[in-house]
């Protein structure tokens, strides 16, 4: 059965500075997509293609605190660093993903790397943040830092494209992610006329943005930077590229527990919110120049 296009989002026409390097446009949840409603996901911010230019202050978001629930952060174009306070620091260029485990609280700084940012060019990055089920909020901080070389790779037939799988699977090719709940997601490579089918799990909730080009969804038209929301009914997904592009594929099993956010911490009640503010205040998530 087809699962139906629910809704499509337009790009925003407000744009959002996140510190003074991430030129973002917010999906979820500011579109009115509410974090119940897509669950697990809890935010999409995407930075479309931009040239910050050569400079040599280095562009960036200063120290923040993260509690509770992941940042998945997928890099299309350019370089970007990072380091928190438990010591990791590492960096993700064109292709790769930092999937960073907030679990029971960090400090953290990411930023254009340093070589990238004295040269300048084009950079276009996706972050997401996904939840954790209340067992796992306060596990220990960590890192899977995936290069592009280690994703899942899948050729479609008739020389249509290919698919990049970071977690969960397309057509039985895995993801290297390893995730706390059930997760697809994967960037998906359209050639212009070629068509492409697929199921995703009718359990799930599931979405798309179109980072470049332009696509069909059955018989709606989706164009560049446009966010698609999936129906609940239904697991065949049918796309046809009109132009060559490049779209990312979300689905993921839904929470069912309640989610309170404050921020940068996502819990399940507004005492844990409380609480993870007193310990961030205390500096039990250590510390970061």
């Amino acid at each position: 059965m087809k699962r139906a296009v629910e809704r499509i989002v337009h790009k925003p026409d407000r744009l959002g500075m996140v510190g003074d390097g991430f030129r973002v446009f917010n999906y979820i949840p500011g579109s009115s997509i509410s974090q119940h409603r897509i669950s697990p996901f809890l935010m999409l911010d995407f930075n479309a293609e931009y040239d910050f230019g050569p400079s040599d202050h280095i562009r960036g978001v200063d120290v923040h605190p993260h509690k509770g629930f992941e940042t998945v952060t997928i890099a299309y174009k350019g370089s970007v660093a990072h380091h928190d306070s438990s010591g990791n620091s590492g960096v993700i260029h064109a292709g790769d993903v930092q999937w960073m485990t907030a679990g029971k609280g960090i400090l953290h700084k990411e930023y254009h790397e340093e070589t990238f940012s004295r040269s300048g060019g084009p950079f276009e990055m996706v972050q997401l943040w996904v939840n954790l089920p209340k067992k796992d909020k306060n596990v220990d901080p960590h890192y899977q830092a995936i290069t592009a070389e280690q994703m899942g790779l899948h050729v479609l037939a008739d020389d249509a494209g290919e698919v990049s799988v970071i977690a969960g699977n397309f057509a039985e090719t895995m993801g290297p992610a390893k995730t706390y709940t059930p997760i697809n997601l994967f960037n998906l490579r359209l050639k212009a006329g070629k068509s492409v089918h697929f199921d995703l799990p009718e359990n799930h909730h599931a979405a798309l943005l179109v980072i470049n080009g332009a696509i069909t969804i059955h018989a709606d038209t989706v164009n560049e930077h446009d966010f698609v929301l999936f129906g609940h009914e239904g697991e065949e997904i049918s796309l046809t590229a009109s132009q060559d592009s490049l779209v990312l594929v979300m689905s993921g099993e839904p929470i069912s527990e309640p989610i309170a956010s404050y921020g940068p911490f996502v819990m399940n009640t507004q005492a844990e919110i409380r609480d993870a503010i007193m310990d961030f205040n205390l500096g039990k998530f250590g510390v970061l120049d």
